[in-house]
Order: C-alpha cells, then sequence, then structure tokens
C-alpha cells in the first residue's frame, strides 16, 4: 500500500511540475495581450469553477470541515497562492528571468527545512545529497551568471516566493490529514481569487487587454484548467502521498521540462549543459526512489 502510495505520490508531483515548465511557453504568449494580475485572476477565476464542479459532482463521501480547516485552507489560499505567485510575478519583473529561474530552484531547500521543523521529518544524508545534486543540476541549466546586487529588491521578493511556496507545500500536507487535496486546492484557490481582485482591479485602470482571438483565448483557458486547476490539485495530491522531503525533489522537473519546451516551441538553444544538469537532476530523485539494499528500482520510501 506504502509503495503504490508513492508511486502515485511520484506520478503526480512529476506530472505537476511538468505542467508548470511548460507554462512558460503559453504564459510567454498570453502576456503580450493581457496584464500579468488580470492573468492570474483570470487562471483562479477558471480554475475555481472547474474544481468546484468537479468537487459537488464526485460521489466521495462529504467532508465535515471545521473552523481551523477553514483557517489552514486560508492560510495555503493567502501564502501560497496569492503571495507566492505574486511575489514571483513582482520579483521577476523587478529583476529578469534568469534570476528568478535561479532563485525559485532553492524553493525545494526551504520545503525539507519546513518539513524537518514542523513536520519533524529525518534529514538523512541521502536527502542531502540529493537536494544538493539538484541544485546543482538547476544551476548548469540555467547558469551562474546572474545580477543578485544589480537586482537586489527583485531578488528578496523572489526569496519570499520561494520560502511561501515551501510553506504552502506544508500545509497542504499538515491539511490533508483531515481534507481531500480537491477539497483543499478549490477553496484555497477561492482564498487567492479574493485576495487577487483588487490587484486586478487596480492594474486595469492602467492597462488595456486585447482577448479577440482564439489562440489568446485558448492560452488563458490552458492556463486556467491545466496550470492552475490541474497542477495545484496534482502537486498537493503529490505532497499528500509523499514525504514533503523527497516530494520536493519533483519540483526540479519544472527547469528541465520548460527548457524542453522552449528549445521544441520558441527555437531557444539548448546545450550540452542541459543535459548535464538534467542527468543530475535524475540522478538526485532516483537516489532517494531506489532502495540501498537492492539494485532494482523501488518507488519512494517515506
Amino acid at each position: 500500500m506504502i509503495i503504490k502510495k508513492n508511486f502515485l505520490g511520484a506520478i503526480c508531483l512529476s506530472t505537476a511540475a511538468s505542467i508548470w515548465g511548460g507554462m512558460y511557453v503559453a504564459s510567454k504568449y498570453v502576456l503580450n495581450y493581457i496584464p500579468p494580475f488580470t492573468l492570474v485572476w483570470l487562471r483562479y477565476a477558471i480554475a475555481f469553477v472547474v474544481l468546484f464542479a468537479v468537487l459537488k459532482t464526485s460521489k466521495k463521501k462529504k467532508e465535515n470541515i471545521v473552523k481551523k480547516d477553514w483557517i489552514l485552507i486560508g492560510c495555503i489560499g493567502f501564502v501560497g497562492y496569492f503571495i507566492s505567485i505574486s511575489c514571483q510575478f513582482i520579483g521577476t519583473k523587478l529583476s529578469d528571468a534568469h534570476t528568478g529561474a535561479l532563485i525559485t530552484s532553492a524553493t525545494p531547500v526551504f520545503i525539507v527545512v519546513f518539513a524537518r521543523l514542523i513536520l519533524k521529518e529525518a534529514l538523512t544524508l541521502r536527502k542531502i545529497i540529493s537536494l544538493f545534486l539538484a541544485v546543482v543540476g538547476v544551476i548548469i541549466i540555467v547558469g551562474w551568471e546572474s545580477n543578485f546586487g544589480s537586482y537586489f529588491l527583485g531578488s528578496m521578493i523572489l526569496v519570499l516566493a520561494a520560502i511561501t511556496w515551501a510553506l504552502l507545500s506544508i500545509l497542504v500536507k499538515i491539511a490533508s490529514r483531515r481534507l481531500s487535496s480537491l477539497t483543499i486546492t478549490t477553496y484555497a484557490i477561492l482564498v487567492a481569487f479574493i485576495f487577487t481582485t483588487p490587484l486586478m482591479l487596480w492594474e486595469m485602470q492602467f492597462n488595456d487587454f486585447y482577448y479577440k482571438s482564439i489562440l489568446i483565448i485558448l492560452g488563458i483557458l490552458y492556463l486556467g484548467v491545466i496550470s492552475t486547476a490541474g497542477a495545484f490539485f496534482l502537486w498537493n495530491k503529490g505532497m499528500e502521498l509523499m514525504d514533503a522531503g523527497i516530494g520536493s525533489l519533483f519540483f526540479f522537473f519544472q527547469p528541465v521540462v520548460g527548457s524542453l519546451l522552449g528549445w521544441a516551441l520558441l527555437n531557444e538553444e539548448i546545450t550540452i549543459n542541459f543535459f548535464l544538469g538534467g542527468s543530475l537532476i535524475l540522478t538526485s530523485v532516483l537516489i532517494v526512489c531506489v532502495n540501498e539494499k537492492s539494485s532494482s528500482p523501488k518507488p519512494c520510501e517515506n
């Protein structure tokens, strides 16, 4: 049973991270026509409608959500989906995409730290080695030539984005002890939608947006249904099923898939560094997912 849960968790987390890696292509196109907070607001509106419909039509036993559950869901929505996503946008705008990619790659490190402090998960040597290899892999892929000093404010905001997303992952792990991942994701997105609304209204006073194109509409639907409703649910479900420290490593699939799709769809250059870094990331996952006492692969251990 544990093996099955861990295998399913690995599938959920790697799929979610891969979707976010591919989100870069759709976002880059749609953001040419729709300002960022308005796009986030649209993503959350669409995602909530989709998830709420699934939640209400599902045949699962009705959950008893008490006051402390609502507080926890509110924290997940505010800290993770509102603060973290907003900081990613603002931080990247005040720095650059390269700096953002480097700093965001620190998210799994914060997840492991929070998992140790809050969930009391063991900090094993295999976890430390895996995390180190994965971080090095990301640095090899995106490079180290970044202007942290020149973009100090942007860099600090991006660090906050990484910390809050890590905290989100831990809060989801706690909430999943009582509630389903579908319930958590649905109502947390509603909270984020509510907090994003004032920013969207403010932004609309200074920006116009163009939507009279089937490609733009399809892009928005993809971001709302697949990248938000689907990927957020899969990430939360994966964190429910797996040890948070091990699950955090699957976050590193994001830059790998993003680089691949950027090469395939946007004609971006891909170098030997991609294959070297990608190999280290894959190795880091295998280290914690292969039984030391066996030469054959085995699903991740808690």
